[in-house]
Order: C-alpha cells, then sequence, then structure tokens
C-alpha cells in the first residue's frame, strides 16, 4: 500500500480515467455557473460586457456564452471533450493573459486555475467514464 501511494504513475487501472471524470465535472459544472448568468443577458439583448481582443461587444459575449455553457456541457457529458476545450482554453488564456494581466494574483487565480485545468484535462483526454469513450468503443 505504501508502495502504490509513493508510486510516480497510476496506482490503479481507473485512477487517470477518474481522475478525468472529476475534472470534466468540476470543471465544466463550476464554469456553468459562469456561464449561464452571461447567456441570460446575451439572450435578453443586455451587452454589458468587455471587449478585450476588439471584436466587439456582441461578439465577445456571444463567444464567450459559447464557451462557457456549450463547450462546458460537453465536456461535462465527454463528448468531443478535446474539441470542446479549445474555445475554453482560448477564453481563459485571454481572460489571463489580457484582461487580468495587470492585475494581482487574487484576482487572476480563478481564470489562471480554469486555464491550467483545462489544460491538464487536454492531456488526460475524456476518459473511459465518457460519452467519446462510449462512442469509440461502438465503432
Amino acid at each position: 500500500m505504501i508502495q502504490k501511494l509513493f508510486s510516480p504513475t497510476s496506482w490503479s487501472a481507473n485512477a487517470t480515467d477518474l481522475g478525468s471524470l472529476i475534472l470534466r465535472l468540476t470543471f465544466g459544472l463550476l464554469m456553468l455557473s459562469h456561464g449561464i448568468p452571461k447567456l441570460i443577458k446575451l439572450m435578453n439583448g443586455t451587452m454589458e460586457f468587455g471587449d478585450p481582443i476588439g471584436i466587439g461587444v456582441p461578439a465577445s459575449l456571444a463567444l464567450t456564452v459559447f464557451a462557457e455553457v456549450l463547450c462546458s456541457v460537453l465536456i461535462i457529458i465527454g463528448l468531443w471533450t478535446r474539441l470542446a476545450l479549445i474555445p475554453l482554453i482560448i477564453t481563459m488564456a485571454v481572460a489571463v493573459f489580457i484582461v487580468h494581466i495587470n492585475d494581482k494574483l487574487e484576482t487572476m487565480e480563478l481564470a489562471l486555475m480554469y486555464l491550467l485545468s483545462y489544460c491538464a484535462l487536454f492531456l488526460l483526454g475524456s476518459g473511459q467514464f465518457s460519452v467519446d469513450a462510449i462512442l469509440k468503443r461502438k465503432a
């Protein structure tokens, strides 16, 4: 048992898949709590949002809603996971390196945590507990 605890590799056959599932559910569901209020803004026509990359407020809001809502749902269920992570990684990179670049660490900390978690999940993939895995088994 102690050897497994200090092992530099996976200590269980399903550990990586479970880790991927935990990351997908945690950061997918948490991101929805940021995306749904923005979706409501977009649906109400309230265009109060930043334009950090100069494409216009409506486009910035729409792209952010796409990433934070639709891509988060895809990540939660594990469908097209790596593809769905790309808009989220871009959104969080903009938040970290453009929106919060001159802020203190505690202000950019949340966006940085999302960015790094999405990068780790991109490397891990969706794992066996996902729609991606079900589709692969059927193919």
